[in-house]
């Protein structure tokens, strides 16, 4: 029987010091690795490795290693290949950083999956087995979603009590929606897929989940679905939370049973205050003055929310920083985080600012953690644009700031608001990265 290890890298600190981020746990279980070992065929010894939170035996004796990367941490894939491969083991690598880098991550391993992995992986599994591996594994047309295997989350080895931890569901693939910044939507398929109501619901029950992460990159992008889904939620009694789009909050239908479905908290990427900022983001479904009727309508069922902001857009006025402060006082908003922008590989935001030569070091693009710039703004330098949204964080998550805007915590969408702000507190300081978001 051959032994396979599949391993999830951490990632290095910064460009100067290559320590490891590591924590003693995760509260949000990943779904990636034991969703991975449940495609992995029955005759296969399978062995999971979380880098984050335990450490790599490089001296292991295992027959092939797979390595799933993200850009971020592409650069310790790599190193990790290395070491396994310097023992003449062969690796494979896939995930997202692989569908725009493929033939960069070639260079560094014996195998590249591009794609979904239900109809690829055991492909490659088979070549390694035989010892045939093909450079490149390309999937084909979008997985149905039905029938998928049930992740093997007791291959995690978790540790702590597991009604501590949120666990990762995946209830759809795709989204309907072009914003021009969002890479997202090429690796998991432009169109919208979803899963069996009742195949979903299996899955919560057999991992025994009372705390779920509904981890789309769209939540509800089907009304009907995702309506039928929460009707069959309201038995099992857990609490959830997810992402969707804003204007879902304006469906007094829908609200009222996410409410009684057990939402407990929901991010929003409303991205900007400003009209011309979301056009030319081709987020024009956003509307601004439909904000404050969604706030309301959060607000009176009680449920914990956060909201999602981009700077750096050319059509952003100097203004933009202090009058979205304004905003989000003005209406209490419970959590908000400001993002810098960030060009994608893939996407027509990449391809521009890459033909108008304003990216600092393509190279280095969204390789390492934090909220730093690596764009030219239009209007000001790449280290003022840091400075202006390191402040906003440093305002906005106050102490002052936080008793204005926060109810008292009697409540567990209120407790969840206060948990996140003193969370997000540290984000204002420079040895922090911002983009360590484990906590959610």
């Amino acid at each position: 029987m051959n032994k396979l290890l599949i391993v999830q890298p951490s990632h290095y600190r910064n460009k100067s010091d290559f320590s490891l981020y590591k924590t003693k746990r995760r509260t949000l279980a990943g779904l990636t690795l034991p969703y991975l070992a449940a495609l992995t065929p029955r005759d296969w010894r399978v062995e999971l490795v979380d880098e984050q939170v335990r450490d790599i035996d490089f001296d292991a004796s295992v027959d092939v290693v797979a390595i799933t990367a993200w850009t971020i941490n592409s650069f310790r894939a790599y190193d990790i290949a290395r070491k396994f491969r310097d023992r003449s083991i062969p690796v494979m690598m896939g995930g997202p950083h692989t569908f725009f880098h493929s033939d960069e991550a070639a260079e560094h391993c014996d195998a590249v999956g591009i794609g979904e992995g239900e109809d690829i992986w055991p492909m490659m599994l088979h070549d390694a087995a035989v010892g045939r591996l093909k450079k490149f594994y390309h999937a084909n047309a979008p997985h149905d979603l039905k029938g998928l295997p049930l992740p093997r989350y007791e291959l995690m080895n978790g540790r702590g009590p597991r009604w501590m931890h949120t666990y990762s569901v995946q209830t759809s693939r795709g989204c309907p929606f072009k914003c021009e910044f969002c890479s997202e939507r090429f690796y998991v398929g432009a169109r919208y897929r979803f899963r069996p109501v009742q195949e979903i619901v299996e899955e919560i029950r057999h991992i025994k989940a009372k705390n779920v992460f509904f981890a789309d990159s769209m939540f509800a992008g089907k009304k009907d679905h995702s309506m039928e889904l929460m009707e069959a939620l309201i038995p099992l009694k857990i609490r959830w939370s997810t992402l969707w789009t804003a204007y879902l909050c304006r469906d007094q239908e829908f609200m009222d049973l996410a409410k009684r479905s057990g939402l407990l908290h929901v991010n929003m990427g409303m991205e900007s205050i400003s009209r011309e900022v979301l056009a030319a983001m081709n987020k024009k479904f956003n509307k601004v003055d439909q904000y404050e009727e969604i706030i309301s309508n959060l607000r009176k069922r009680g449920i914990s929310y956060s909201m999602n902001f981009v700077f750096g857009y050319d059509e952003e006025s100097p203004e933009a920083f202090d009058a979205t402060l304004e905003f989000l006082e003005h209406h209490k908003v419970p959590v908000a985080y400001f993002y810098t922008l960030r060009p994608h590989r893939g996407t027509p935001l990449y391809d521009r600012f890459r033909t108008e030569h304003r990216l600092i070091d393509e190279t280095q693009l969204n390789r390492w953690p934090g909220n730093s710039c690596e764009i030219k703004p239009k209007d000001c330098s790449a280290s003022e644009l840091d400075e202006r949204i390191r402040t906003m964080y440093g305002r906005f998550f106050s102490p002052m700031s936080m008793l204005r805007r926060l109810p008292l915590p009697v409540t567990k969408a209120h407790i969840t608001s206060w948990f996140l702000n003193f969370s997000q507190r540290r984000m204002s300081r420079w040895d922090r990265s911002i983009m360590n978001h484990d906590w959610t």
